[in-house]
């Protein structure tokens, strides 16, 4: 049990990050990875051009790297936005122009799970109006998903690093999740149960996998303090890995950890020979 029999996959938009976007997918190849998660690369445009969308299919598949999870247009991320889809104006049109782009080479590619990260609260707008924004822009989003194959994601952030954010607690997004399957009726709103944030809410991480892995369609983990690979904190991820692994989750587990003051190939020391 432990690591040995988790499905791993790096995301390279915390590691690796030393490189282009396009050298990333190669380098996660040569360290031993054949699937790899991505949050939204063109954090200017939700509608970037078809060639670069191209040249990103093609640096995946030249690596022979499998697109396991993908992130919708979220702003400015990594920076002080924490996703579009409830902001209004400008930021949840952005989002509704992403949806399909998203989706569309979701599908080129292979990839069966696209994550829309639910934004900040804006100041002088009513919670209730962000809130039936956030719902209709979800409920479109995993239409579109659902058009593809794939799964959508609605993921958990952590209070201290998103205070402006209300998906700070699994039960918040687990919530959302059940809203977005009573309108579509798909079924396939997801929780992406994220170990870090939710252990930096000060979450009883065994209750939320023991209740909530049946609605989990996406782990990631990061050691606490630090955000750093495991083993550089206190997190006993391993026990809680296993466990989720009785409880049912037999998906993958994306790497979304910060590689140190070291090149990010260089960050993989602790897993299993």
């Amino acid at each position: 049990m432990g690591y040995t029999d988790q499905r791993f996959d790096v995301n390279l938009s915390i590691l690796f990050t030393e490189l282009p976007l396009l050298e990333r997918p190669a380098a996660a190849a040569a360290a031993g990875f054949g699937a790899v998660e991505l949050w939204w690369p063109w954090i200017e445009t939700p509608t970037p051009p078809q060639a670069e969308l191209d040249a990103l299919k093609k640096a995946l598949d030249d690596a022979g790297t499998q697109l396991v999870g993908l992130n919708f247009y979220a702003g400015r991320l990594p920076g002080p936005d924490r996703g579009a889809l409830s902001v209004p104006g400008q930021e949840s049109d952005r989002f509704r122009a992403n949806i399909d782009v998203a989706a569309d080479f979701a599908a080129s590619v292979g990839c069966k799970a696209l994550n829309a990260l639910y934004g900040n609260r804006v100041e002088g707008v009513d919670p209730a109006v962000q809130d039936a924004l956030a719902l209709e822009n979800l409920t479109t989003a995993a239409r579109a998903a659902d058009r593809v194959g794939a799964i959508l994601l609605i993921e958990a952030l952590n209070e201290p690093e998103s205070p402006l954010c209300p998906l700070v607690s699994a039960p918040a997004a687990i919530e959302v999740v059940d809203k977005v399957n009573a309108l579509t009726g798909l079924g396939n709103a997801k929780f992406l149960l994220d170990l870090y944030h939710l252990s930096m809410n000060g979450e009883d991480l065994n209750e939320v996998i023991d209740t909530y892995a049946a609605q989990t369609g996406h782990v990631q983990i990061a050691d606490n303090p630090g955000r750093g690979a495991p083993g550089t904190g206190t997190l006993p991820l391993e026990d809680l890995l296993d466990r989720l692994t009785k409880a049912g989750y037999d998906g993958r587990v994306g790497l979304e950890y910060k590689p140190g003051d070291r090149p990010s190939a260089e960050a993989f020391g602790w897993l299993p020979n």
